[in-house]
């Protein structure tokens, strides 16, 4: 019987100090860096690395052959897709250390990354957007957008549940759910 308050599979590493929050799951072949934070309820797949000092908040899914490199913070509830990609310097060179030029990355609560993404540092990924698969993204993506291709472009706007959002003539849409959102400035708001 497992007495840690996490599962953590034998194939995996969890190098010290690290905090690993409660029912969250290390699946096969995995790497755990120190001083990372990951929150409670989250599934690590299989093959999955964690670079020193990362955050992760609670409720996160990364899915099989992720990489996530310091200087990513990842909020409450995000979806990362098999293969996805961070990066964490602008001009890397095999010759020139540049741990000290590591650019912030964001993804915020309840966002969803597609299979095989590349986000490049120093990006923040609004609350619930999608990217997705393949997409390569280079810049800031609002809230609650879609952005697909190389480079990721807007195409459209999807409530926090995952529908895809359709405005009337007042710039409102109501989601299956029953929440209601608003387009205004070029911009999605939860009502």
């Amino acid at each position: 019987m497992n007495s840690d308050p996490f599962f953590c599979h034998p194939s995996s590493y969890i190098d010290q100090p690290s905090s690993i929050g409660e029912r969250s799951k290390i699946w096969h072949f995995c790497h755990i860096m120190e001083n990372s934070s990951i929150g409670k309820d989250c599934n690590i797949g299989q093959n999955v690395v964690i670079s020193p000092d990362v955050v992760i908040g609670d409720r996160v899914k990364i899915q099989n052959n992720v990489s996530v490199y310091s200087g990513v913070i990842i909020e409450d509830e995000v979806f990362l897709g098999p293969s996805c990609v961070f990066t964490n310097v602008i001009n890397p060179r095999s010759a020139v250390a540049r741990k000290s030029e590591y650019k912030t990355t964001l993804i915020k609560r309840g966002a969803s990354v597609g299979a095989n993404a590349t986000i490049i540092c120093g990006v923040t990924l609004g609350e619930y957007c999608f990217i997705g698969a393949g997409s390569v993204v280079t810049k800031d993506v609002e809230p609650y957008s879609l952005v697909l291709g190389n480079p990721a472009v807007p195409k459209g706007w999807y409530s926090a549940q995952g529908y895809k959002l359709i405005f009337d003539e007042r710039g409102v849409a109501t989601c299956p759910s029953g929440d209601q959102y608003e387009f205004r400035e070029g911009k999605v708001v939860l009502k």
